[in-house]
């Protein structure tokens, strides 16, 4: 299993990044897949969450209305559309799969991109 995120970067506050997460080695449709973030000195952060079954997606407060999570089973890919950044989005965004699971232990990870914003 592999979870490779890009579109990280430097951006000014009000701006926008687009993550993206290609996923391989296991059958995309059968998984939520999600981003989690982790500022320095902070907790992980649960992000935004989509069910395969449904569609249905889970955002956290802190993000709702500026964030959009997506995916596109045909091409083994979920996307992040982040607008409105402020400067405490400032984080390594990790694009995870199994993202409803209790135990963000068990859930399989990218390596992660930093996402930082700044003026």
């Amino acid at each position: 299993l592999q979870l490779v995120e890009s579109g990280g970067g430097l951006v000014q506050p009000g701006g926008s990044l687009r993550l993206s997460c290609a996923v391989s080695g296991f059958t995309f449709d059968d998984h939520a897949i999600g981003w989690f973030r982790q500022a320095p000195g902070n907790d992980r952060e649960g992000v935004s969450c989509i069910r395969s079954s449904d569609g249905r997606i889970f955002t956290a407060d802190s993000v709702k209305g500026r964030f959009t999570i997506s995916r596109d089973n045909a091409k083994n890919m979920a996307y992040l559309q982040m607008d409105f950044l402020k400067p405490e989005d400032t984080a390594v965004y990790y694009c995870v799969a199994d993202c409803l699971l209790a135990d963000p232990d068990l859930m399989s990870w990218g390596q992660g991109t930093q996402v930082t914003v700044s003026s």
